[in-house]
């Protein structure tokens, strides 16, 4: 994954455009990379899968 294809990823997310990304296991560390950078970090919820995949949401409500 580079650094293009993520933050269209996380924009898309954080503009509703979709409600949810999926991020493989293979990506997940690349992808934390620009993820953890943002200003909005802690919108974004991570949920992991079974297999190390994870499902990430932007919430309104900034996590703690």
């Amino acid at each position: 994954m580079d650094k293009e294809q993520a933050v269209r990823m996380l924009e898309s997310l954080r503009n509703k455009e979709v409600e949810e990304i999926f991020v493989s296991k293979q990506d997940f560390m690349e992808f934390r990379e620009f993820l953890v950078k943002r200003d909005d970090f802690k919108h974004f919820s991570g949920i992991a899968q079974r297999g190390g995949d994870v499902i990430f949401r932007y919430i309104d409500e900034a996590r703690s």
